[in-house]
């Protein structure tokens, strides 16, 4: 049977305040056309559906008008959905009744009955084309430290160690259900040993990622295991079948060097057969100028002004994001507005522009020391922040204002 393993939507997420509704619009037809095209059976969707716990009206709809266009399209897909750490828990579970009448499990967050794990929301059965039980899912949602059990005192790392419970009590009931030729499957949300993270998209988890879980938490039984929270993909601790999808755009401008994707996963009765990458078009590219480190100001808007014109009948949201890095020697007040000059009728939009300071870097003990601060004037003081950030000293003329307003100041305060 095939399954198709994605992650990390983060639907409702914007880039520096610059929506993501349309991209993610697309990716959703083409995550359609894809289930269709392969003939997939299950999908499995780990975690992080929504940006935010309170996602926008809009991105439910995304949401919602998903699920029903693959239920119509794909009327014998299985579709498993675990809740991530962005999500909130209680949202995804709320409309549980109406999926569940769609033949839709998702599972938002650990739920107990009178203390125990209700095992039965956690355990789903995954149909081949016959319509046959060919796999049992363990969907693990992302755990949180109130969701863990206690374990002795003498166990080792608590975090850690209470997840390790979880999966094991699921895992278990799973071996119990499953007959000869149906494979194990996991799922989970959460960091594991020996992997790369995204830094500035990804929030720390569970007790933060020092508590990096083992991936001998999967036993080798476990044919698959499709896990989410990492934006990079990538497979853990060598073995072929424990893996992150990735988000399938990216979600930082860090990120725009990722290959972004979901996996294919065809499992043989109750074995993993093969792993097969998916390239997720890319609808809005991700440009920095120059490539590498910052260059001066007049060679950054000559880059710009190189930059191919935009087509007028390509949508604006197909636009290139665009980072700008500029070398300053020197303070520039209209920065923004000579970059922006350039970039007219250029097929880029600034959303991000990094000054690249030349000075020293040092701290005011750096300059002269030695000396207390009441041994230094106010002009020591201010060519040393000055010194911090600029490779040139002050002109002139700034030092002029800054004298004006010094003495503006001291006649104030007598």
């Amino acid at each position: 049977m095939r399954l198709l393993h994605t992650s990390d939507w983060h639907l409702g997420h914007t880039l520096y305040d610059v929506s993501r509704e349309a991209e993610h619009g697309a990716f959703l037809e083409w995550l359609l056309d894809t289930l269709e095209a392969n003939a997939v059976d299950a999908l499995l969707v780990a975690g992080d559906i929504f940006d935010t716990a309170n996602p926008g009206a809009e991105a439910q709809a995304a949401w919602y008008q998903f699920v029903a266009k693959a239920r119509r399209r794909l009327p014998r897909l299985d579709v498993v959905v675990i809740g991530g750490n962005h999500d909130s828990a209680a949202r995804l579970d709320a409309p549980d009744p109406l999926f569940a009448a769609l033949g839709v499990r998702v599972v938002g967050g650990l739920s107990r009955a009178g203390g125990a794990l209700e095992l039965e929301r956690l355990l789903v059965p995954l149909h081949d084309a016959k319509g046959h039980v060919g796999a049992w899912v363990a969907a693990v949602p992302y755990l949180r430290p109130s969701d863990l059990p206690p374990v002795a005192d003498d166990a080792g790392d608590r975090l850690v160690e209470g997840v390790r419970a979880v999966y094991s009590q699921v895992l278990e009931e799973a071996r119990r259900r499953r007959r000869p030729g149906q494979a194990l499957v996991a799922m989970g949300h959460c960091y594991m040993t020996g992997t790369e993270l995204s830094v500035l998209s990804e929030r720390k988890i569970l007790g933060g990622n020092q508590h990096a879980l083992p991936v001998e938490l999967f036993p080798e039984d476990v044919a698959y295991v499709a896990l989410g929270h990492l934006h990079k993909a990538q497979r853990v601790g060598g073995r072929e079948g424990v893996r992150y999808s990735g988000s399938p755009v990216p979600l930082s401008l860090a990120e725009a060097g990722y290959r972004h994707q979901v996996l294919l996963v065809e499992l043989e009765e109750e074995a993993l057969g093969r792993v097969e990458a998916l390239p997720v078009p890319r609808r809005a590219d991700m440009l920095r100028v120059p490539a590498r480190d910052a260059l001066p100001l007049e060679e950054v808007l000559a880059l710009l002004e190189a930059l191919p014109a935009w087509d007028a009948d390509v949508p604006e949201w197909r636009r290139p994001y665009l980072e700008v890095c500029v070398s300053l020697p020197r303070p520039e007040p209209s920065l923004r507005q000579k970059v922006e000059k350039a970039l007219e009728g250029r097929a880029a939009r600034l959303v991000k522009l990094t000054p690249a300071y030349t000075g020293t870097g040092g701290a005011l003990a750096d300059a002269r020391p030695g000396l207390s601060l009441k041994e230094r004037t106010p002009e020591d003081v201010f060519r040393a922040r000055y010194a911090r950030d600029y490779e040139e000293p002050p002109s002139e003329p700034l030092l002029e204002a800054f004298h004006t307003l010094l003495t503006q100041v001291q006649e104030e305060s007598r």
